[in-house]
């Protein structure tokens, strides 16, 4: 059936914010991750539906009751469940109703007569989508695959997630790349995750190659076929290689696939996932790498949203993207790609002892090589010196521990080897622009 209706838009939040697969963005220059943002609305931008109106905004006094239509089934949906609950605690005191509900299952009949006050949902049908629309209350949209909502969509942003990934890889020296993501259209998100990465190692002077992903045919056997099509292309692939998978599912596939090929990870193949599912990078053998795409945050930011649209207010954005948190690092990319030995054998050494008060000097008697020699085929490889090699690896490190809300700032300076929490400052706000203070705040609101 047809449907008509005019964009339901919300006030933007102050909190920072998949996206409709038509969105156009704005985003801000950052590293490893930018703030969120919300995209002004426009006439190509602005999700429709065709046929109703618009949800009302609630204007009922009183505790709120929010339905929770967010599946439970993967580390992405329970983190905005996570985050919606953090939010509720402090600002909303809502009454909510949750029930196990999966992605691609039939609309729940409870929603059919349900009388509440807001709606949290991963629309992923357009059954779903007109069932929420006939409700008539406020609803923010958390799944970017139906196009054409009349919803304010929240979600993470797929390009930063994938530059974060490519510079990962670069960061190891490899200039042979590949994405592995799941056939074109299924999910526009991650379609925009391969062509980003594709843009960002072509731009670094590499090459990518793109697994031919089919749909499975859904018998007893599509796992195996799948499987055996992945084996083949991680074969042809040439070595050593870096390659990306749209999330941690297809990351769990393609280790599995080097394993069948007789392909060592990471040396031969460097594999990064994203979504950081803590449960499928430990079942990965060996442990998968990957972007965290910040869900709680994402969470967090739609029910703020939702708040303020059963409260009466309205603006004109319609889409949030929110920048990834940062990159877990596991082994599937603890690797060193280099023709040069000498060089693997010297980047190897400020990886492992990176952290511990390493300086150049402990570099080039580790070595027995000159600062000249070292330095020059260092810059001609990997295009940083000694010393801001040995800064890499601190900062990558001081970004991971502040991501743990238990240490605090100068226990972290402590475990990087840096001699004072001043010190730590100073290096980090010159190379990101902010203090580890700031950063440790906007990423775990």
């Amino acid at each position: 059936m047809a449907l008509e209706a005019r964009p339901v838009i919300a006030k933007p939040v102050s909190h920072p914010g998949e996206t409709p697969p038509d969105s156009k963005k704005t985003r801000a220059k950052a590293h490893p991750a930018s703030t969120a943002r919300g995209s002004a609305s426009r006439a190509d931008d602005a999700p429709r539906l065709v046929g109703r109106r618009p949800p009302p905004v609630a204007t009922r006094p009183g505790m709120r009751h929010v339905a929770l239509l967010i599946e439970t089934s993967g580390s992405y949906g329970r983190g905005l469940l996570r985050g919606v609950s953090k939010y509720n605690r402090e600002h909303g005191g809502w009454s909510t109703y949750f029930h196990p509900h999966g992605l691609g299952d039939p609309p729940p009949p409870w929603l059919t007569n349900w009388k509440g006050d807001g709606i949290l949902a991963r629309i992923d049908t357009p059954e779903i989508a007109q069932l929420v629309l006939k409700s008539g209350v406020p609803v923010v949209n958390l799944r970017g695959t139906v196009g054409e909502l009349p919803f304010p969509y929240v979600g993470p942003d797929h390009d930063q997630i994938a530059k974060l990934a490519a510079e990962h890889l670069l960061e190891r020296g490899l200039r042979n790349f590949a994405f592995c993501g799941k056939p074109a259209g299924v999910h526009p998100g991650l379609d925009e995750r391969g062509t980003t990465f594709e843009q960002v190692v072509s731009a670094a002077g590499g090459h990518c190659d793109v697994f031919p992903a089919d749909s499975p045919s859904g018998g007893e056997d599509s796992w195996e076929l799948e499987q055996e099509r992945l084996s083949r292309w991680i074969r042809s692939l040439p070595k050593p290689v870096g390659v990306m998978a749209c999330n941690d599912e297809r990351g769990l596939q393609v280790l599995d696939a080097c394993r069948r090929s007789g392909a060592t990870v990471p040396d031969e193949v460097a594999v990064i996932g994203a979504d950081n599912d803590e449960h499928l990078c430990d079942l990965s053998i060996p442990p998968l790498t990957s972007v965290d795409v910040n869900a709680e945050q994402i969470g967090y930011t739609a029910a703020a949203l939702l708040d303020q649209m059963m409260q009466g207010k309205r603006s004109l954005v319609t889409s949030q993207r929110l920048a990834p948190r940062g990159i877990f690092t596991r082994l599937s990319t603890d690797t060193v790609a280099s023709d040069d030995d000498e060089v693997n054998r010297g980047l190897r050494y400020i990886r492992e002892n990176g952290c511990s008060g390493l300086r150049v000097v402990d570099v080039l008697a580790h070595m027995g090589m000159s600062r000249a020699s070292l330095q020059q085929r260092l810059k001609r490889i990997i295009g940083r010196t000694i010393h801001e090699e040995i800064e890499r690896v601190r900062l990558a490190r001081v970004k991971e521990l502040l991501l743990s809300p238990d240490m605090t700032i100068k226990q972290v300076a402590r475990a990087t080897g840096f001699s004072s929490v001043q010190y730590m400052t100073r290096v980090f706000r010159a190379a990101l622009g902010e203090t580890p203070a700031r950063y440790r705040s906007r990423r775990n609101k």
